[in-house]
């Protein structure tokens, strides 16, 4: 039975005043030994949290469920959704529950969830619980993406329960808590229009257009104005993906936020050497969410979300479905600007020329034929910029003559901008992460604390994931990618 309520902010609990249909109110379910095992005490504060004179049992107690904050309401969401392009329509929080919102130091509402909770209306025959690797998989990548500057849920705390999970195996069981801008998702507007509840469409429209896109509300159809809300901060997400390589693994529409934040850290990789083809993700076993592929998916995933939001659009059906195409269709423009912007930012190129994007694709497919690590070339190339390493960006690309040719090219446009290369270089280093989760060596983080309970690995690479962008000497290990035995081709879901 939950213990008494201890306060630790004021909760909101705004999507708690939704009609029932949206949700089931339940308490979590206590673990048997809580024990803190990490705790984001900048996020806290942020989110002006009363944590901090509370012992680290408390502490505990609270981030696993065991006690429930006053003043929260805890409930799990229900959701439908496409699962690799299959749609059910009834998924939900199966083992996580919203515990409510809390306004942060900057007037933003944010969401309190508990992942690995125990089991609710949805677990679909599961048993609610989480693993501990997954658990500080999804703490160490959430927190590198948001470091990074990528829109993204945040991780508040990490705790083990003393109790075992069966995932292919006993696991030590664990539940993170999750802060976000929202958890309303694609998959929650299909839930509605599958059962043609479209006074549910329309309160839930309501309900994310007064919490997310405010500015809807003066528009001639609002619900249209919310679709191209969306669709705007999902390309310009997807943009900052692609940036940095990183690969979802499960682009589920119940894993796409309608807030533009990126959500559901399971089996996701970061890429190594070039290669759009690249799938990380045990499950896909057709490579629909590849590297390369995502901006597409994205694409689809949102024509869904117009599907279910059309009848709130405009009454006539026919100008409907002519408007809501139209706001899909804007998807690729404004996902290939912000990629070409971001592209150019990434190569230190100031000015915009009609030969860029020419330059940029020479660039990946060079990467590509060499195998070459996409993190790492950007950085050799600036390296190269500098002149102190000039031979940086030659070595690491295996001196390809292609490339070689390439680089004549690159060096002759940087000379149009007119940028000392020193100041070219050091503004490349502003948007190229020289330090990214690497695969192999987030699992061998996650297998020290597995296995041997050991954390000093997820704590060392946590805390330079925290500065992305500044190369440190000694750290040199951790901007390396995987050597021939360390290679990680498959990531797991762990639900």
């Amino acid at each position: 039975m939950t213990q008494a309520s201890i306060p630790i902010g004021a909760f909101e609990n705004s999507f708690a005043r939704l009609p029932d249909g949206f949700f089931q109110r339940l308490n979590p379910t206590p673990v048997s030994q809580p024990v803190l095992l990490a705790f984001n005490d900048d996020l806290a504060k942020e989110l002006g949290l009363q944590t901090a004179t509370l012992s680290q049992q408390d502490l505990a107690a609270i981030f696993a469920g065991n006690v429930v904050p006053s003043g929260a309401e805890p409930l799990a969401a229900v959701y439908a959704g496409h699962q690799f392009g299959n749609f059910a329509p009834q998924l939900g929080d199966g083992r996580a529950i919203l515990i409510g919102e809390v306004r942060d130091r900057a007037g933003r509402l944010r969401d309190l969830q508990l992942k690995g909770s125990g089991p609710t209306l949805y677990s679909r025959r599961g048993d609610g619980r989480a693993a501990l690797g997954p658990v500080l998989r999804e703490y160490l990548i959430s927190e590198a993406m948001h470091a990074m500057g990528i829109p993204t849920t945040r991780a508040l705390a990490a705790v083990l329960t003393g109790e075992q999970v069966l995932r292919e195996g006993y696991r030590p069981g664990a539940v993170m808590t999750r802060v976000a801008a929202s958890h309303i998702r694609v998959g929650s507007f299909q839930y509605f229009a599958a059962r043609d509840d479209w006074a549910g469409i329309r309160t839930l429209a309501d309900y994310v257009i007064k919490r997310h896109y405010p500015e809807a509300l003066y528009a001639e159809s609002p619900a249209l104005a919310l679709l191209q809300g969306v669709i705007e901060r999902q390309a310009k997400l997807i943009a900052r993906w692609m940036m940095v390589g990183f690969i979802h693994g499960v682009m589920n529409t119940d894993n796409m936020t309608l807030s533009g934040e990126t959500i559901d850290f399971g089996p996701c990789a970061f890429m190594d050497a070039y290669d759009p083809k690249t799938v990380f993700s045990s499950i896909d076993q057709f490579g629909r969410y590849a590297y390369g592929r995502q901006p597409g998916i994205a694409q689809w995933n949102l024509a869904r979300l117009a599907e279910a939001l059309v009848p709130l659009i405009d009454p006539d059906e026919a100008k409907a479905v002519e408007l809501a195409s139209a706001a899909i269709s804007d998807f690729a423009p404004i996902y290939h600007e912000a990629w070409l912007a971001g592209m150019r930012a990434k190569l230190g190129l100031l000015t915009e020329d009609e030969d860029d994007r020419a330059l940029i694709g020479d660039f990946l497919d060079g990467l590509e034929r060499t195998s070459t690590d996409f993190t790492l070339a950007f950085r050799r190339l600036a390296d190269t910029l500098d002149g102190n390493k000039a031979g940086a960006f030659p070595a690491l690309v295996k001196h390809d003559a292609l490339l070689t040719d390439w680089l004549a090219h690159y060096q002759a446009r940087c000379a149009r901008d007119q940028l000392a290369p020193s100041d070219r270089a050091a503004a490349m280093r502003q948007v190229n992460p020289i330090y990214i989760p690497r695969n192999h060596q987030v699992e061998a983080a996650l297998a020290a604390a597995v296995e041997v309970g050991d954390l000093g690995p997820f704590n060392r690479l946590h805390a330079i994931l925290a500065a992305p962008y500044e190369e440190v000497a000694g750290r040199e290990a951790y901007a390396e990618p995987a050597g021939p035995s360390e290679q990680v081709f498959q990531t797991f879901c762990g639900t």
